[in-house]
């Protein structure tokens, strides 16, 4: 649980013998219009290798075979092939597509992302992560959405609220985050200084009364049980409500445009408005705070690439609620923040009725003491935090894995059917101090992802490096064990997919995981807002074990309803 920049969880997905079929493309025919003024796109080939399907199901083993750059019209796109070699039908059905199709169609989405402001900022470029419009780059995207069944959809908006509850009744129990966390607290320095603020929240026996929560709810869609399983629910700095809803725009523009040569429907992408629906929270918030000449303030990194997804939402904040967003980081916090008598929050002078976190959620966000009072200083305040430090305890690893535990979620939830429904979407969660399981996961390390209270992407333990960590720590006998949690690794269906990224188009196989944004407000008894809002889809090479957009793993997606 809790992840700030998308990180994904079980992302390296087994090779198969027979891998499921899932057809995107209907029928493909030549763009009518002449093609022949557009530059060429180059796109990179990468030919699946022959242990790309291997017998065995839960292999490791991924393509990796040698790939050059060549003009797009030169590129020929190919079935894949079976470990005997012989033809395969396609995942998604590229077989004869149009090669001047798709160099129209990637050079048609990169006018579109510069001309909607579907970028970052470059990191090549030394001022592009502290000047706006300095270094900008398009975001990395899928050239077209992917495949996704409706009904776990829909499955996935029907239990966000559900989430939200949860993470809302947990944060009100400091007792059970305390002792869930007690034994991480001994091993993990970041989660221990956590805990510190959380106590010092608690003997100040300071309640807070209204209540925000931006979250999302990460997924991946199991191949061989069919299920969609739950990976973790973001609790801090849940990234990209602006970016994925352009990509969604993006999607539904192309086949809006080329939909009738590829057979797709342009209304079959469901509409995305988080970056909308989490300013109505974030004006809502700000409403029940009730000091009108107060800001929404934005915690952000001091060298933030990805500064143009939080500047939509402000932007969106200003023009629909006239609510003023500042930006500042933790350490001019601690510089220029003051504490009135009130519980009134200022920083450079201005009253703060919500702080939204877009940092905060890793040890490198705090590298000296300075951001770690700054830190405190907000949570000893009477300003909305977004999210308290309760619910950011709420959404860690750990927790989760307690939660997963038999008969945990009644102690929170009153509503069998809500208990349920959670339940059902679980992927397996153990402590490492299961010795079953631990024994299980030395035995098939392939099974299981091993986690450390981490957020961000490019932190869990992956295939015998389980095995390798887990032996480690029997043999050390130290209480280490508790840093960590094991759990089930996923297996997400693989399909051949056009990547673009640097102007570039790639053409490899790809796995696809769904996140949900929802919201949550509370004041008192009164719930103001519970709602899923929108959705993220993240996707990336299936030889990569992270997928965090951010980390440069992934990219970003839509979802085609099927």
């Amino acid at each position: 649980m809790g992840a700030a920049h998308s990180s994904a969880t079980c992302l390296s997905s087994p090779a198969t013998t027979n891998i499921p079929r899932c057809y995107l493309f209907h029928r493909v025919s030549k763009p009518s219009s002449n093609s022949s003024s557009i530059p060429t796109i180059y796109l990179h080939l990468q030919k699946p290798t022959s242990n790309f399907i291997s017998q065995n199901h839960y292999s490791l083993k991924s393509p990796c075979s040698s790939s050059k750059i060549v003009p797009l019209s030169c590129a020929r796109v190919r079935l894949m092939e079976t470990q005997e070699g012989s033809a395969s039908k396609p995942v998604i059905d590229f077989h004869g597509i149009d090669e001047e199709l798709i160099q129209k169609m990637a050079y048609d989405a990169l006018v579109w992302s510069s001309l909607h402001g579907l970028v970052v900022g470059d990191k090549s470029v030394q001022r592009s992560g502290k000047v706006p419009g300095v270094g900008m780059v398009h975001a990395p995207f899928a050239l077209l959405p992917v495949a996704f069944p409706e009904n776990h959809w829909k499955s996935a908006c029907e239990v966000a609220p559900v989430f939200n509850e949860l993470i809302d009744r947990v944060s009100l129990d400091g007792n059970f985050l305390q002792d869930s966390l007690s034994r991480t607290k001994k091993v993990d320095v970041f989660t221990s200084r956590l805990l510190d603020i959380h106590s010092k929240v608690l003997e100040m026996n300071k309640t807070e009364e209204i209540r925000l929560g931006l979250h999302r709810s990460d997924y991946m869609l199991d191949e061989q049980t069919k299920l969609l399983l739950h990976i973790e629910i973001n609790t801090i700095s849940s990234s990209f409500p602006g970016l994925s809803c352009l990509v969604s725009d993006l999607h539904r523009s192309l086949l809006k445009r080329y939909g009738e040569h590829l057979g797709l429907d342009s209304k079959r992408i469901p509409s995305n408005t988080t970056v909308n629906r989490f300013a109505d929270a974030l004006a809502k918030a700000w409403t029940e705070y009730n000091n009108p000449r107060a800001a929404v303030m934005v915690v952000v990194q001091p060298e933030e690439h990805n500064m143009y997804d939080q500047h939509w939402l402000c932007a969106a904040l200003k023009e629909k609620y006239n609510v003023t967003a500042i930006r500042k980081t933790l350490a001019e916090i601690d510089k220029e923040g003051e504490l009135l008598p009130d519980g009134t929050l200022l920083v450079g002078g201005q009253a703060i009725a919500v702080v939204y976190f877009r940092t905060g959620y890793a040890p490198t966000d705090y590298p000296s003491e300075a951001e770690w009072r700054a830190r405190l200083l907000m949570e000893q305040s009477l300003a909305i935090k977004c999210p308290s430090i309760s619910y950011h305890l709420a959404g860690t690893k750990k927790i989760q894995q307690e939660l997963a535990k038999p008969n945990v979620l009644e102690r929170f939830l009153e509503n069998k059917e809500d208990i349920t429904k959670l339940q059902k979407c679980f992927a397996g969660l153990w402590s490492l101090d299961d010795s079953d399981i631990v024994k299980r996961a030395i035995e098939r390390p392939e099974l299981f992802v091993m986690k450390p209270q981490r957020e961000g992407g490019g932190n869990n333990i992956y295939g015998d490096d389980v095995k390798e960590n887990l032996l480690r720590l029997q043999r050390e006998g130290n209480e280490e064990d508790a840093a960590y949690i094991l759990m089930q690794r996923i297996f997400p269906i693989v399909s051949p997919m056009f990547l673009v990224r640097n102007g570039i188009c790639h053409k490899d196989h790809a796995v696809s995981e769904l996140g949900v944004y929802s919201a949550y407000l509370r004041n008192k008894d009164k719930v103001i807002i519970n709602d899923q809002c929108g959705y993220l889809m993240r996707t990336k090479v299936s030889s990569s074990n992270e997928g965090g957009v951010a980390a440069g793993f992934a990219v970003l997606d839509s979802m085609y309803l099927t």
